[in-house]
């Protein structure tokens, strides 16, 4: 179940960012920052469940 989870998260990571890059080529530069950001700590989840026990 876990792998599961995990591929689907990561695709939420390049959704996350392409779709602030997307909002930062429309002007709205805070909202691209955070949707970047947050794929950035999505990310960091990722590596901790990635390491092994």
């Amino acid at each position: 179940m876990l792998p599961v989870v995990m591929s689907l998260v990561v695709l939420a990571i390049f959704a996350l960012l392409l779709g602030a890059r997307v909002v930062w080529r429309r002007g709205d530069r805070q909202r691209a920052v955070l949707m970047a950001i947050a794929a950035l700590v999505i990310a960091g989840n990722v590596a901790i469940w990635a390491v092994p026990i």
